[in-house]
C-alpha cells in the first residue's frame, strides 16, 4: 500500500462521528454507481471498509474492477482511491478492535458480520484523490 494519507482532520473527524458512510463504486465509463452504505472504520489516519459478503460482494467486486469510488457521509463528499488492506494481519487485529469499539452498541451478530475472514479478506484502504 502506498504510504501517503489525505484525509484532512475536518474529514476523520466528520467520518468517525458517522456510523455509515455511503460508497459508490466508479464504472469504467467514469459514471457512478448506486451508493451502498456501510461501516467504516479509522486507524492511523487512515480510513478502512469490509465488505460483509466478503470479496464476492457486488459493491467490493466493482470497486476493485476501477479502484475508484465516491464516498459521501455528513459533511464529507470525496473521490476516493480503494487500495487493498486485508494482507496485514496486525492491521486486521487492530480493524477488528476498531469496529467492536465503534459499533459495540450493536447486536454482536451483527458486528460479527464485519468480523468473519471472508470479511477480513475484502478490507480495503480509501485513500482521498
Amino acid at each position: 500500500m502506498a504510504d501517503h494519507n489525505d484525509w484532512t482532520d475536518d474529514d476523520l473527524n466528520h467520518l468517525a462521528s458517522e456510523d455509515e458512510i455511503r460508497l459508490s463504486s466508479i464504472r469504467r465509463d467514469g459514471t457512478a454507481r448506486k451508493p451502498v452504505r456501510m461501516w467504516m472504520v479509522i486507524d492511523d489516519g487512515r480510513v478502512y471498509v469490509r465488505s460483509v459478503n466478503g470479496t464476492a460482494g457486488t459493491w467490493h467486486r466493482h470497486v476493485r474492477a476501477t479502484g475508484l469510488a465516491h464516498v459521501t457521509a455528513r459533511g464529507v463528499a470525496a473521490d476516493v482511491g480503494v487500495e487493498d488492506a486485508s494482507t496485514d494481519a496486525g492491521l486486521g487485529n487492530r480493524l477488528d478492535v476498531a469496529y467492536q469499539t465503534k459499533y459495540g452498541r450493536y447486536p454482536q451478530r451483527v458486528v460479527d458480520s464485519v468480523l468473519t475472514s471472508a470479511a477480513k479478506a475484502s478490507t480495503l484502504r480509501l485513500t482521498r484523490r
